[in-house]
Parts: structure tokens; sequence; C-alpha cells
């Protein structure tokens, strides 16, 4: 069974990779004989057409830039960020606040927190009204909606990936013993500024090398955030290629072919610069770690503050929308409320969301299966696939793969636009499910599995009443993760399904590019609403599933069981 499992996990999530490179590269190419025809020859031998059509078109230099400068600025200060949160609040008081603030922050999707920034810094947005009702004029004010250099969308992409890369630091954390070594320092005459600095960063950085990729990669081919408030004449490199990509002449398809190998490109050398980067400052250049203790100050202590009060401010923001009937500019608040929104919105609610939580349950159920049959594969083997290879859909820009996949799915037969959304969703789920199961897996004792199959258990009795029983916490969490990941899809979605197969986000960004806020804002309440869900049950589970220790409430206070926890047996 465990091979099995291996196997299709191989063929679902590995396998199809290939053709995906090769779906990027042949169109790229111009080089498509099964769509050729007599009107568009140049597409049956190979040439550069593709690539010329995507530079010479105008502003696409300035869109590059637009998405590195946005992309690549993001990226650092969110990791700048997660560090000074780190660093003044690891193991104190705040810690455990800025611990349960995390939840609520990672449940809220990327295109709900995008629809409730846009109405608190949009020209007409709160913060505006809110300068207006002072006294002020707010007419001069800059606005953070689709300005030209990206500005908001710097500030949205940054909020929402903090938090993601605070709790993969946890663990890491963890890992390194920050206690031991704040004291073997603290001792040598180190500061908590500079033990953080010189001693912590050094091993942190590294570790973290997988999260960032992937923050990075996405902010340098975001396409859903960007659509809602990212600069628009011209659009980041990744909007402007999805409206290639858009275009109904098949003649056009290679130029949006070339722009996805370019982004692809544009990413694989911003890691690389990132990884260059890592190594000068922490391998070539060591002169700041050995220059011995200074007495410095780091900044951080408050820092979360922004990062949880403002996702805070944009859901009271989205449900006064939701029932504002009239609302005026510079009014506070709506002068009529009613909720004929909600009851017109009402039917298609139902049925976008039914189709929303089936492709959530049953791609994260295959992804959960898929992914515990791989974790028992290698502890029962040795053997394992490359984590690398597991972590491509992570850190490659979902356009350039998704463009490949879907020309690789035109070569079959039949319009099975649902099966493929539910197996790209899988395919984008199983690399998460993995990073949140992997490190559970691994701190396993084997000990206690060994135990269960002495007293005479079968290797399925063992794990199901073992192994699974200790592991159901993080296994709710995982599910958790996997269920927003599959609802917050917006690229496999619209791709795959060739706009057949209709969810939550994929309304949620069509009704944001400028239909009624009111509407928008029903919409962004339930895609935040869904995961919230999620990552509450799941909590609420883990925190009641596993094994807990039973207290003995008549405990003894004899001087033999307080010293030597034996019993007094008089």
């Amino acid at each position: 069974m465990i091979h099995i499992l291996f196997l299709s996990a191989i063929l679902l999530c590995i396998l199809p990779l290939i053709p995906g490179m090769a779906g990027i590269l042949l169109p790229a190419f111009s080089w498509l004989p099964s769509v050729a025809t007599q009107q568009i020859p140049r597409l049956s031998t190979v040439n550069l057409d593709g690539f010329h059509q995507a530079l010479l078109w105008p502003g696409v230099s300035q869109s590059i830039l637009l998405s590195l400068f946005t992309g690549v600025t993001s990226s650092i200060i969110a990791l700048t960020l997660t560090f000074l949160i780190l660093q003044a609040n690891w193991h104190k008081p705040r810690w455990q606040k800025i611990e349960r603030m995390l939840s609520p922050m990672l449940a809220m999707p990327h295109v709900a927190f995008a629809i409730g920034f846009a109405f608190l810094f949009s020209p007409t947005g709160w913060i505006y009204r809110a300068i207006e009702s002072l006294g002020f004029s707010s007419h001069d004010a800059p606005s953070l909606i689709q300005d030209p250099y990206g500005f908001g969308l710097i500030t949205a992409l940054t909020i929402k990936e903090t938090p993601f890369l605070v709790l993969m630091s946890v663990s890491i954390l963890k890992q390194l013993h920050v206690d031991r070594l704040y004291a073997s320092a603290s001792g040598l005459g180190y500061n908590r500024a500079d033990v953080w600095l010189k001693v912590i960063l050094p091993q942190w950085l590294p570790k973290m090398r997988l999260p960032f990729y992937a923050v990075l990669a996405f902010g340098l081919s975001v396409v859903d955030v960007a659509l809602i408030i990212g600069p628009t004449r011209p659009p980041t490199f990744s909007v402007l290629v999805w409206q290639w990509f858009n275009e109904p002449d098949i003649s056009l398809l290679p130029r949006a072919a070339a722009g996805t190998l370019c982004l692809l490109l544009i990413a694989f050398m911003a890691l690389a610069t990132a990884r260059l980067f890592e190594w000068l400052i922490l391998s070539y250049w060591r002169n700041w770690q050995t220059q011995g203790a200074k007495p410095r100050q780091l900044w951080g202590a408050t820092s979360y503050v922004p990062l949880g009060i403002l996702p805070l401010c944009i859901i009271p923001i989205l449900i006064i929308w939701s029932f504002a009937q009239r609302w005026r500019f510079p009014d506070i608040f709506p002068s009529r409320l009613n909720t004929r929104f909600w009851q017109q919105e009402l039917p298609s609610l139902w049925e976008l969301t039914s189709t929303s939580l089936v492709l959530a349950l049953i791609s994260t159920g295959i992804a959960l299966v898929l992914t515990i049959g791989c974790l028992e594969y290698r502890d029962k083997y040795q053997r394992s696939i490359p984590f690398w290879l597991i972590a491509i859909p992570m850190v490659i820009p979902q356009l350039s793969l998704l463009f490949g996949l879907q020309v690789a799915t035109h070569f079959i037969a039949g319009q099975h636009y649902w099966l493929w959304v539910c197996w790209s969703h899988v395919l984008f789920v199983f690399p998460y499910l993995y990073l949140a199961l992997d490190g559970p897996w691994r701190s396993f004792d084997a000990r206690l599995y060994q135990s269960a199959r002495s007293l005479g258990l079968t290797h399925w009795q063992a794990w199901w009443k073992v192994k699974r029983v200790l592991l159901q916490p993080s296994i709710w969490i995982a599910v958790a993760i996997g269920l927003s990941v599959s609802l917050t899809q917006y690229l496999p979605t619209q791709m795959l399904g060739a706009g057949r197969v209709s969810t939550i986000t994929t309304e949620a960004v069509a009704l944001a590019s400028g239909q009624d806020r009111r509407v928008s804002a029903i919409y962004g309440i339930l895609q935040g609403l869904l995961p919230f869900i999620f990552f509450s049950l799941a909590l609420f589970a883990s925190n009641h599933s596993g094994i807990r220790p039973r207290v003995n409430k008549q405990r003894s206070t004899s001087t033999d069981e307080f010293i030597c926890g034996k019993p007094n047996y008089k």
C-alpha cells in the first residue's frame, strides 16, 4: 500500500512538472503543429517570433522592473520584519500574544485582504474619509491603490507574507535551541541584539531559505492581488503575461508562452541573486560576525502591531460595505443599511461555496493521503522524493507552470475541466502539506511504534492506535493549511478550468476589478470566512486530540514522592 501511495505521489505531483515545462518551451519557440493551419503556418516551424512580440511590447521593460521592485522589496521587508519581531519578542510575555495573532492573520486569504485593503486606502476609502472628517483635504493625498510605483502592492504583500515567515521560523528556532545559544553568548558579554545578530542570524537565515524563496517567487508572479491593488499603466509583468494569455487569437499564443518563460527566468535569476547575497553576507564577508560584542539595540518590539491591526480593520470595513445602501463621500458611516445585496447574491453564493468546498475537501484529502504515504515510505525504506523537487510548485511562478500544464492538457481528448482543476489543486496543496508534516514525522519517536508492534499489534493497528494519535494535532493543522491553500487558488482554477469552473476566489477577483463594492465585500467576507472556520476547527481539534496526561487529583505530598518521585506505601 505504501508503495502505491509513493508511486501515486510521483505520478500526480512530480511527473506532471515535465510536460508542464515542455508546454512552456514548445509554444515559446512557436512550435505547435497540432494547431497550425494554412492561416497560421508559422506555428509549425521553430522560430523566435514569440520572444520578439513579447520584448517589443510597449512598456514591457517598465513592467519587468516593476515586478522586480515590488516582489523583491516586499520579500526583503517581510524577512527583515520577521527577524526584528523574533529577536525582540521571542520567549517574552508578548510572544504568546503574537502566536495567538498568527492564526487569524494567516487565515485571511490574499484576495479578501486585497479587497479590504482597497476599501481602506482607495481615494474614497475609510482612511481618506477620516482625513476629511478631521477637517483636512484628502485631494492631494497619495493613493496606495493602483499607484504607478506599486507601493500599495508592496505594503499588502509585506503584511500578508510576514506572518507566514514568522510561523515558519517557530519550528526553526526550536531546533536551534535559542535559549542555550543566548546563555552561552551572554556569558561572553553579548547583549540580546548582538546574540541575535551575530549568533542566531547566521544559523536562522539558511534554514529560512525555502520559505523566503516561496515568498519571493510569489511576490514576483502574483496576479490576483496585483489585479486588485497593483499598478495598471503599465501593470506588473505577471499581469501583463496574464493579459496576453487571455487573448482569443491563437496566433498570439507564442507571445504568451514567451512571456511565461521570461517570467520563469526572472524568478530563477532573483532566487540565484538571493542565494548569492546570502553566501556573501554569511560566508564571504564575515568580519561583522567576529568583531566582538558591541552595545547595540535593534528596533522591533512593537513591529507586529501594524501587522495585526490592519487585518482587524479590514474585517469591519468589509462587513459595513456589504450592508451599505448609501454611503456618500466623505461620510464615515453609511446613511442607509439593508440586506438587499446579500439576498441578491445568496443563490449564487450557495453554488460557489459548495463548488469551492468540494474542490478543497477532495484535493486536500488526496494530497494528505499522498503526503502520509511519502513520509511513511521514507521512514520505512529511508528513500524519499528530493525536497527541492517537491517544493518546485512553491518556488516557481504559478503562471509559468500552469501555462505549460494547460498546453499539455490540450493533447488529451475531452473536456474534463473539473478534473483538471481538482488535479491542479492537489499539485499545489501537496507541497504545503508535506512541509507542514515533515517536521512532526521526523520528531516522532520510532520506539513507541516498535513497542506497539512488540505487544502484538499489526503494522496498521500500531500506526492507527499509536502514531496517528500522537501526530493527530499536527495532521489537523496541516488539513486546515491544505484547505486554505485550495480555497485561495485563482490561477489554477481559472486556467485549467477555462472559465467553466467558478469558485469564491475567481468570482471575488472578477468582481473586485470594477463591480459594485457591496457585492465585492460580500465575496471578500465569504472568501475570508471559510479559511478562518477551518483554522478555528483545526485548532479546537488539535487541542482536544492526541494523548493528554492524566492528572492524579489525590496526589501524595510525602517526602519520598516529592524528592525522588517514589510513592509512599505506608
